[in-house]
């Protein structure tokens, strides 16, 4: 039972460190960093799309290229 509450103990203090450690090394509030998060997110997924087209086109131009009769 001891062996119990001191286990249970750690896990308090434990966690109550880490959640403080948390919030005064943190870099931003939580509203910035959601905000910053979300900014990051669009501009990945709008590079992404970029990508995709970019490379799409040059596919395609490869693909008219090979059906193209050769003289």
């Amino acid at each position: 039972m001891r062996k119990m509450f001191s286990f249970m103990i750690g896990i308090f203090v434990g966690s109550l460190t880490g959640a403080s450690l948390a919030l005064l090394l943190a870099p931003a509030s939580g509203e910035k960093l959601r905000e910053d998060l979300r900014a990051r997110s669009t501009n990945f997924t709008q590079e992404i799309k970029l990508a995709a087209d970019n490379r799409r086109k040059q596919l395609e131009d490869e693909l008219d290229a090979m059906r193209a009769p050769r003289s």
